[in-house]
């Protein structure tokens, strides 16, 4: 796997390149802000890029808009965005427009190295990776979404699956047998009117999307 890394910080920049070395991923390129990002995925057409929110001049959403404007240019190049803190409107933004190879985590999993590099390869592969407290937000943001139909283990399991897991993760996170959650998923989608993709990160993105339109006319 091929990343091209945008952060800021030159600290943090050279322990995920450390980090990254050290699980056999190669950082084609790293850059400190936005338009040095967008170079470098010109130049190296990276399998991913890994994107800090906010980036200079401003930090306030540089890194998001570079990752739309990445997106929109070079479609098959995932994108991981790390952020300090949940900004929910931002993760909105990239869910709104794109099914597939995308992710949102909180700096902090970073100190979980085996599952950051899960989720990396996940997103690379083409699926996702979205913060817990990212789908928290998003999932309660609609008051008036169909999600309030859910009983209390169906939000668990669309709260997990949202994540990017598979039903087998859900399974093992949550505690519950493999045909209670394939269950639960038949169910969620029955209350939201969706119809299950055949692939994880498509139903999950299609689940996303559905509640960032639930309550718009």
């Amino acid at each position: 796997m091929r990343i091209v890394i945008a952060e800021d910080s030159v600290l943090l920049r050279a322990g995920l390149v450390t980090l990254l070395a050290g699980a056999g991923i190669e950082v084609v390129a790293e850059v400190g802000d936005d338009e040095g990002l967008l170079r470098a995925v010109e130049r190296h057409r990276p399998d991913l890029a890994l994107v800090d929110v906010r980036m200079p001049p401003t930090h306030t959403d540089e890194g998001v808009r570079a990752a739309l404007a990445l997106k929109a240019r070079w479609p098959d190049v995932a994108v991981l965005l790390l952020s300090q803190y949940v900004e929910e409107r931002y993760a909105a933004d990239l869910l709104a427009g794109h099914t597939g190879g995308l992710g949102y985590l909180l700096k902090d999993r970073v100190a979980d190295v085996d599952e950051f590099i899960e989720a990396l390869r996940r997103v690379a592969a083409g699926g996702t990776a979205l913060d817990p407290e990212v789908v928290a937000q998003l999932l309660v943001r609609r008051r008036t979404s169909p999600v309030r139909q859910l009983t209390p283990r169906e939000t668990d399991v669309l709260a997990t699956m949202a994540e990017g897991r598979s039903n087998s993760a859900i399974a093992a996170t949550l505690g519950i047998g493999g045909h209670a959650v394939e269950k639960h998923v038949n169910n969620i989608f029955a209350k939201l009117g969706l119809v299950p993709a055949d692939t994880d990160h498509r139903r999950v993105l299609a689940v996303l999307r559905y509640l960032e339109r639930g309550d718009r006319p």
